[in-house]
């Protein structure tokens, strides 16, 4: 089964996102997107180290809404930012502590806090094991550093990594 489907995660994505760039539900897209998603993740299985292990799936599937519902939240308050006095803004540059150890778990953090407004991924360490963050309004550095530690590191960490405490 891993010869015909090598990364299923990765083609179940490329399904969705053809569907949704071709906004529609007909037989012909669908399968379509089908036979594009399976060629595609095929024709480039090689360029893959690995493919990524869910271990936590129920954390996963509680993750996808949370960050959903940030990054709408998010957008509601640079919104009112933006609109308001720029001398409101608190830039910030964070150095956010790192104890994932996936590469996956990883680049899906700095993907994460990209995504919500506000924030942008900017760098890693040469080690990996530091994020460095920069937000457009931030009072408490500190805060701002243990909230995306245990909102979004934490289940991450669940999520990618097998723990031996369960």
């Amino acid at each position: 089964m891993s010869r015909i489907l090598p990364h299923p995660v990765m083609a179940a994505v490329l399904l969705i996102v053809w569907v949704l760039l071709m906004d529609s539900l007909a037989p012909g897209v669908v399968l379509l997107g089908v036979i594009l998603s399976l060629l595609l993740t095929h024709w480039s299985a090689n360029f893959w180290a690995s493919q990524p292990r869910f271990h936590r799936v129920g954390v996963l599937l509680r993750f996808i809404p949370l960050v959903l519902w940030d990054i709408v939240v998010a957008n509601l308050n640079v919104a009112r930012l933006i609109l308001g006095s720029n001398s409101k803004l608190r830039p910030h540059f964070l150095e956010v502590p790192l104890d994932l150890s996936d590469p996956y778990a990883k680049v899906v953090l700095a993907s994460v806090i990209t995504l919500t407004p506000g924030t942008v991924s900017a760098e890693f360490s040469e080690d990996r094991q530091t994020l460095l963050v920069h937000a457009l309004n931030i009072a408490d550095p500190d805060e701002e550093i243990r909230q995306i530690k245990t909102r979004y590191e934490a289940p991450l960490k669940e999520i990618f990594e097998c723990s031996t405490s369960r």
